[in-house]
């Protein structure tokens, strides 16, 4: 990435915009829908710009501008709709450190403008670095079809429940709770305008600590082709987003890894050195030990998960461990729940932080 892809806190700040046209317009209607206070620099409004000043929703400024106007400002953007006279107002308000994003002109923009998808608090922002404001806009298309109207006000009400559900339920139990709200009947309640009745069932959930079948530790086994990370399935996706940890070969692509959750826990696996022995049952039983801590442990393997270990298999089911095969695309044949491949020989990079409660 050549930018990062931040949220940022508008409350009580101010942002600057330059120019009293339609482009200027634009973004007031963008920033309009934060809480920051917006400034208006131009010698003249047009009549939307002028009725938001005259209503008191916008401050307007008419005198010359300096590179003072620009100060304090969280945000700049410079929209007269002339690139010359852009370029100079540009050059001011760097003079004043501000962060900048001129219209039509990416090589002088600091931050750029996403495509937004509004559920708020739920805010989706989509870019392209300024390359391709088109697709930015048919993505922002397909993602308002999924995303129901009201779900920013389910997400709001968990947000209000928050912290009675911290003062109840355990870390794991907080993210085994808000998976099943955003995916089972409080979602779909609130969703057909039962907010009420949403607001029971999560409450319940949170006294209770009841929200669908209990919840253990389990392993799931997950190959994946370096070479082709497109070849990785949505099941495989959805188990590395709901990993406590992760193992993982040396050899497996990062933009593999970064679809995991970013607070999981990571090992690396790496082919044992000539005079290491780790059998297969170790192996199996490294993983057993973290499962048996109530953690959810995926190992993500370079190859197949095919011709299993009837050893590791023996060892999850003898110790009532739930396993789970998750093979590529690519895989010519699935075999049922219980076979799973291991390297025979490997050694970890940090064997203790998985050691038996």
């Amino acid at each position: 990435m050549k930018t990062f892809p931040m949220f940022l806190k508008m409350q009580g700040r101010r942002v600057v915009i330059v120019g009293g046209g339609e482009q200027a317009a634009q973004k007031c209607r963008l920033i309009l829908k934060t809480e920051a206070a917006i400034t208006i620099l131009a010698p003249a409004l047009d009549p939307e710009l002028s009725d938001l000043f005259n209503e008191a929703r916008i401050d307007w400024n008419s005198a010359p501008i300096s590179s003072s106007h620009f100060s304090d400002a969280a945000l700049v953007f410079i929209a007269t709709g002339c690139p010359a006279i852009d370029a100079s107002l540009h050059a001011l308000a760097k003079c004043a450190g501000a962060t900048v994003n001129v219209v039509d002109q990416p090589h002088l923009c600091d931050a750029y403008t996403p495509s937004i998808v509004d559920r708020s608090p739920v805010v989706v922002a989509i870019g392209t670095e300024g390359t391709a404001p088109v697709l930015a806009r048919q993505i922002k298309t397909r993602v308002e079809e999924i995303l129901e109207p009201r779900l920013g006000e389910l997400a709001a009400l968990a947000g209000r429940l928050r912290a009675r559900a911290y003062d109840r339920l355990s870390p794991r139990a907080r993210r085994d709770l808000w998976r099943w709200v955003f995916a089972g009947p409080a979602r779909k309640a609130h969703a057909r305008g039962s907010e009420r009745e949403a607001a029971r069932i999560i409450k319940q959930a949170i006294d209770t600590a009841n929200f669908g079948p209990e919840q253990s530790g389990s392993v799931t086994l997950i190959e994946a082709d370096p070479d082709a990370k497109d070849l990785i399935t949505l099941r495989a996706v959805q188990r590395l987003q709901e990993a406590d940890v992760i193992f993982y070969d040396r050899a497996l692509p990062q933009d593999i890894l970064d679809l995991a959750r970013r607070d999981a826990e990571r090992v690396v696996i790496t082919p044992a050195l000539a005079t290491a022995e780790l059998s297969q049952a170790n192996t199996s039983g490294v993983l057993l030990a973290a499962a048996r801590q109530g953690k959810r442990v995926v190992r993500v393997q370079c190859g197949g998960t095919d011709d299993a270990s009837k050893v590791a298999t023996d060892i999850f089911a003898a110790n009532g461990i739930p396993l789970e095969i998750v093979p590529s695309v690519a895989s010519q044949t699935i075999k049922p729940k219980g076979c799973s491949q291991l390297h025979k020989e490997l050694t970890y990079e940090r064997p203790a932080v998985l050691s038996s409660s």
